[in-house]
């Protein structure tokens, strides 16, 4: 492991660069002009105190805080490794809150998970983080949907100044006076009788609502 590797590693350090990172998204958030689109589903769930579950790649982890409207804290599932307690730290500053995912026991994640809905909270997934395939859609937020039957919405976000990093999930860096856009879709219901042999089709289905969520929110930046 190089030093670099082992520094970041440092909670203080993680803490020290995760200030930093929040002022950087601070500066581009007063900077930008950021609109919302299709917001009257969320809205709605937030009025009468009723959970969901938030979906959006990965890539677009940086700017979320600035879609999020609800009083409520954003619980999202997040890796339980360095990268993901950075996030962590940075998520604090914007009313959200990680729940780590453990790679060998994912138990008491689950138990946590269905405790946040049962209490109508809200829960945020990146459903191809924390590793991939990018835009790739798991099992595993199918499965909570089913067996909580709490519906899922999908949201898309775009920016016109941004910088693509070459990492696994093409990690979207937003620039300062840039034109944002966040796209909610509609809520999604998977039905409790869903079978194990139908799952694929709703990965097939989230995916498509996402993408479909991105591509609008990209075709506004000119409008």
């Amino acid at each position: 492991m190089s030093f670099k590797k082992k520094l970041f590693k440092i909670s203080l350090v993680q803490k020290i660069l995760a200030y930093l990172g929040y002022l950087y998204i601070f500066f581009v958030g007063i900077t930008s002009k950021i609109e919302i689109k299709n917001e009257l589903f969320p809205n709605k769930m937030y009025e009468e105190n009723k959970p969901f579950i938030l979906a959006f790649w990965h890539s677009q982890l940086m700017m979320i805080g600035y879609a999020w409207k609800g009083k409520s804290i954003l619980n999202i599932l997040a890796s339980s490794h360095s990268d993901g307690r950075f996030g962590a730290y940075i998520g604090e500053y914007f009313n959200i809150k990680n729940i780590s995912i453990e790679a060998k026991n994912k138990a008491p994640s689950l138990r946590q998970i269905f405790k946040i809905l049962k209490e109508s909270n809200y829960l945020g997934i990146t459903p191809d983080g924390p590793r991939g395939p990018n835009q790739k859609v798991s099992e595993g937020i199918i499965k909570i949907a089913i067996n909580s039957q709490v519906p899922i919405i999908p949201l898309g976000f775009a920016s016109n100044k941004n910088l693509r990093l070459n990492s696994w999930d093409s990690f979207l860096i937003t620039y300062p006076f840039s034109k944002c856009n966040f796209v909610w879709g509609d809520p999604i219901i998977i039905p409790s009788s869903t079978k194990d042999n139908e799952i694929e089709k709703y990965k097939i289905f989230l995916e498509e609502k996402i993408n479909y969520c991105c591509l609008i929110a990209k075709s506004n930046l000119d409008a």
